[in-house]
C-alpha cells in the first residue's frame, strides 16, 4: 500500500507541473511580446515594477520565468538593478495569489476547462485560440492532479508505515525546510511545491509547525534555480537572482525560530490547515517585499561590488543591437537582428585576414586568436536566433516571416564557415606550424590570393543580405568558378610534379591543397546565398553552378 501511495503521488505531482508547464507556454504564446513590452515599460519605476512583476507572475504561474524573462533586459546593462530586484519582489508576491485561488475548494470546475479547452484546441483554426485552449487544458489539469492528491492522500493517516516514515522525516523544522527548498528546485516551480504541501498539510499529514517551515523552503528553492542556472561567465548577470536569494534567505532565518508563533496566530484566524499554507506563503511574501523595498537601492550598490561586469561593454560576444524593448515592434527587431548579423560579417572578416598572417607569418599565437573569434561568433549566433525566437508569431505577415529566414540563414552560413576556419584552416595551420613545413612562396600567394577572394565574396554575401542587389549576386556566382579553377590548377600541378619524380617535399604540398580545398568550400557557402534571391527574381541563369 505504501509504495502504491508513493508511486501514485509522483504521477500526480508530474500531473501537476505538466499543467503548470501549459498553463505558461500557452500564455507566453499568446502575449509573450506583450508582456515583454509591458516588462520593459515598467521598469523605469519601482512600484510599476513591483506591480508589473506580480502581474506577469500570475499570468505566467512562474516567478522563475519572469527572472528568465527579466534576465533579457538585465544582461545588457539595458535597466538598473534595483528595478529588476523590485520585479522580483512582485514576482514572489504574484505566486502567493495563484495558491491562493488554487487552495479553495474548485476541483470541481477541471472538467469544464478541460472540455473547453480541448474543444478550442482541436476545434479551432486559429493559431492564437489553439493556445488558449492549451491554456484551459493547463488549468484542468492542475485542478484535477490536486484532486487526486488529496484522494491519495487521505489513505495515510490509516498507514502505518508511512505515517512512521513521514514522521521521521518531518520531526526537524530545518531538515523539512531543506527537504521542500530541493522539491521545489527540481520542480522548477514554487506553485508546484506549495500545492503539494497544502495538499498534505490538509490531508492532515503535516503539523502546522512542519507546514509553515515548508512554506520557507519551497520559497528558497524556487530562489535557486535562476542563479543555476545564471550565466557564470559574467557574474553581473547573477546580480539579480542573487538579490532576489538574498531576500528568501533573509527571510528564513527571520521567520524560522518563530514557527510555532506563526502557525498559531494564522490558525487562530483561519482553522483549516490546508489554506495555513497559502496564507503563511501570502504574509511571508507580503512581509519581505515591505522589509526589502526601501532597501533595494543599498542592495544594488552592494551586489554591483560584489559582482563586478567581467567583460566590458564592447567584449565581442556581447550582442550590442538585439534590444529586448524592440520586440514588441518587429521591424525595427528585424533591422537589429541584421546589424548584429553585420557584426558577426565583421569578426569573420577579421578572422580571415587573421588567417593570412598565421600562413605568412607562422604567427602561433594569432592561431588562439581565431579560434578564440570562432567561439564568440558562435555566441553572438546564439543570441540572434534566440532573440528573433522571441518575436511574437501573431505580429509577424509573410515578408517579416521571410526577412527572418534570410537574417538566420545567412548567421547560419558565417556560423559554419567560422566553424571551417577554426576546425578545418586552423588545423593546417597548426600541422605547418608542428611539423615546421614550408610552402613556397607560390603557394603562399596562392592561399593569400584564395583568402582575399573569400574577403570580397563575403562583402558581396553582406550586400546582398542587407540590399537585396541582384548584380552583387550575379557576380558571386561569376566568381564562383575562379576558386574552383584555382583549386584544380593546384590539383594538377601537384600530380605532374609527383609524375616527374618531384616529391620532396610533398607534405608541405599536402596541406597547401587541402587549404585550397577548405577554402574553396568555405567559398561555396558564400556564393550559396546569391541563389534564393535570384531564384526569387527569377533570374537564376539555365547553366548556373550548383551549390556544392
Amino acid at each position: 500500500m505504501a509504495t502504491q501511495i508513493l508511486i501514485d503521488l509522483f504521477g500526480e505531482v508530474a500531473l501537476l507541473m505538466w499543467g503548470i508547464h501549459m498553463v505558461h507556454t500557452g500564455i507566453l504564446r499568446v502575449f509573450g511580446s506583450q508582456l515583454r513590452q509591458f516588462l520593459g515599460r515598467s521598469l523605469r519605476n519601482p512600484l510599476r515594477a513591483f506591480l508589473s512583476g506580480l502581474g506577469i507572475t500570475t499570468l505566467l504561474q512562474s516567478s522563475t520565468a519572469t527572472a528568465l524573462m527579466l534576465s533579457a533586459f538585465t544582461a545588457g546593462g539595458i535597466v538598473d538593478l534595483a528595478p529588476s530586484l523590485a520585479v522580483m519582489l512582485g514576482a514572489n508576491v504574484g505566486t502567493t495569489l495563484i495558491v491562493q485561488a488554487l487552495s479553495f475548494n474548485i476541483t470541481l470546475v477541471f472538467p469544464i476547462l478541460i472540455l473547453v479547452g480541448v474543444t478550442a484546441f482541436r476545434r479551432s483554426a486559429r493559431t492564437r485560440t489553439r493556445d488558449l485552449g492549451r491554456v484551459g487544458i493547463g488549468l484542468g489539469l492542475m485542478l484535477l492532479a490536486l484532486h487526486l492528491i488529496l484522494e491519495t492522500v487521505q489513505p495515510i493517516e490509516a498507514s502505518r508505515t508511512l505515517r512512521t516514515l513521514l514522521g521521521g522525516i518531518t520531526s526537524d523544522p530545518a531538515l523539512n525546510l531543506l527537504i521542500a527548498a530541493l522539491f521545489s528546485l527540481a520542480a522548477h516551480s514554487s506553485v508546484a511545491s506549495m500545492l503539494f504541501i497544502m495538499s498534505l498539510a490538509g490531508a492532515g499529514v503535516l503539523s502546522p509547525t512542519i507546514t509553515v517551515a515548508m512554506v520557507l523552503g519551497a520559497n528558497l528553492g524556487s530562489a535557486l534555480n535562476p542563479v543555476l542556472e545564471g550565466n557564470r561567465d559574467d557574474p553581473a548577470q547573477l546580480r539579480m537572482p542573487i538579490g532576489n536569494l538574498l531576500n528568501r534567505l533573509a527571510g528564513c532565518a527571520l521567520a524560522l525560530p518563530f514557527l510555532g508563533d506563526i502557525q498559531h496566530a494564522i490558525l487562530s484566524v483561519d482553522p483549516d490547515p490546508g489554506r495555513l499554507a497559502a496564507h503563511f506563503h501570502l504574509l511571508f511574501n507580503l512581509a519581505m517585499s515591505a522589509l526589502f523595498v526601501g532597501l533595494l537601492p543599498a542592495l544594488s550598490r552592494q551586489l554591483v561590488k560584489w559582482l563586478p561586469a567581467h567583460a566590458a561593454q564592447d567584449e565581442p560576444s556581447r550582442p550590442m543591437y538585439l534590444d529586448p524593448a524592440m520586440l514588441g515592434r518587429p521591424t525595427l527587431a528585424l533591422t537589429n537582428a541584421a546589424r548584429e548579423v553585420l557584426r558577426m560579417a565583421d569578426m569573420l572578416t577579421l578572422m580571415l585576414r587573421n588567417s593570412q598572417a598565421v600562413f605568412r607569418e607562422e604567427d602561433r599565437n594569432m592561431v588562439g586568436q581565431v579560434r578564440a573569434m570562432d567561439h564568440q561568433l558562435s555566441q553572438l549566433h546564439g543570441a540572434v536566433q534566440r532573440y528573433l525566437a522571441a518575436l511574437s508569431p501573431y505580429s509577424l505577415d509573410q515578408e517579416k516571416l521571410q526577412r527572418i529566414g534570410e537574417i538566420l540563414h545567412f548567421a547560419s552560413v558565417l556560423q559554419h564557415i567560422s566553424e571551417m576556419v577554426d576546425r578545418n584552416l586552423m588545423a593546417s595551420a597548426n600541422r605547418l606550424l608542428k611539423q615546421q613545413l614550408t610552402l613556397s612562396e607560390d603557394e603562399l600567394s596562392d592561399i593569400d590570393e584564395a583568402l582575399g577572394r573569400l574577403l570580397g565574396h563575403l562583402h558581396l554575401a553582406v550586400t546582398i543580405l542587407m540590399f537585396g542587389d541582384a548584380s552583387s549576386a550575379h557576380q558571386l556566382l561569376k566568381e564562383k568558378a575562379g576558386m574552383r579553377e584555382m583549386e584544380m590548377n593546384a590539383a594538377e600541378r601537384q600530380f605532374n610534379q609527383i609524375r616527374a619524380g618531384h616529391t620532396g617535399d610533398l607534405e608541405s604540398s599536402n596541406l597547401y591543397l587541402e587549404t585550397l580545398r577548405v577554402l574553396k568550400r568555405i567559398d561555396s557557402y558564400l556564393t550559396g546565398t546569391a541563389y534564393p534571391l535570384l531564384e526569387q527574381r527569377g533570374e537564376l541563369p539555365a547553366d548556373r553552378l550548383a551549390p556544392s
